[in-house]
């Protein structure tokens, strides 16, 4: 059976952890976990599923659990990764793309992310004074192909061409082996990101090779194959599952929380702050909210 995952710290794991190859560290910035994962090996590449790159995953269950002053801390360790992977002169124009499908709620974290980016390239063209010292920025939110007709990846390639945006910041729901991971984490990768990858319905990949320019990828696991978190829970409780049986009596279903809707109203807007903070960083926490919020 399949084991679906769509975090590479996950498939490392399933993959026997330890890889020649990879290297694996963990970190804490603004009081927030890291665990930073790089696959350097074509050997690793194969083992894991992945292309090689760095894969940052940001534990966000304090946010959660509204723990005093985690929203801030969350943004600030996120930012800092985002910036980090981005390395991008601060003049050079970015393009935000929030992937997936608004009206399917486990679907929305990219489109609901992209509607709170602080959208500057507008001003600076008209403005150029006025408005000088902040990034262009720009957002797009292409849709699914089952309601344009059109491959996100097409859409977003059209709009670098179009915007001569410098990288790309890609936004989208991904699949996660355990449950407990589900919009408590933050998967940022500069690898790229293939949508539609968490539900098994795979689409034109959105990554340097493809769209011409960097690729930072942001995934927040919202939901999980049903087979997949059934063996993960006999796992847990130290029993042996009959694979062929889960695979049969549950594919094509997937699982999400009972509490969905505010998690990803939440997780949304941490994104939201956490990108607008990586490309603007002359602007404060506070003035992000009353500018984007």
């Amino acid at each position: 059976m399949e084991i679906r995952t769509d975090l590479a710290l996950e498939a490392e794991l399933l993959a026997g952890g330890a890889l020649s190859g990879t290297e694996l560290r963990r970190e804490r910035q603004y009081e927030t976990e890291a665990t930073i994962l790089e696959i350097r090996s074509r050997a690793a590449e194969k083992a894991m599923g992945r292309p090689r790159g760095t894969y940052i995953t940001v534990e966000l269950g304090q946010v959660l659990r509204r723990e005093k002053e985690s929203f801030q801390r969350a943004v600030l360790c996120v930012s800092h990764y985002i910036r980090e992977l981005l390395d991008l002169q601060r003049h050079l124009p970015v393009l935000v793309a929030g992937l997936g499908n608004r009206e399917v709620t486990p679907d929305a974290i990219g489109p609901l992310t992209a509607d709170h980016i602080l959208v500057t390239r507008h001003m600076l063209e008209h403005m150029p004074r006025e408005f000088g010292s902040f990034r262009p920025v720009g957002a797009v939110v292409p849709g699914v192909l089952g309601m344009t007709g059109m491959e996100s990846a097409d859409m977003v390639r059209a709009v670098v061409s179009k915007t001569d945006a410098a990288a790309v910041i890609a936004v989208d729901a991904i699949a996660a082996r355990e449950t407990r991971r589900l919009c408590s984490t933050v998967q940022i990768s500069d690898t790229g990101i293939t949508p539609g990858s968490g539900i098994g319905n795979s689409r034109s990949g959105i990554n340097r090779a493809s769209i011409g320019v960097p690729v930072i990828a942001v995934g927040v696991p919202t939901v999980t194959d049903a087979a997949t978190m059934a063996a993960d829970l006999f796992s847990r409780a130290g029993l042996e599952a009959d694979e062929e049986t889960l695979y049969r009596v549950s594919e094509g279903m997937i699982v999400t929380g009972s509490d969905i809707d505010r998690r990803v109203r939440e997780i949304s807007r941490v994104l939201a702050y956490s990108i607008n903070h990586a490309l603007q960083e002359d602007i404060s926490l506070e003035e992000l909210g009353d500018l984007t919020f």
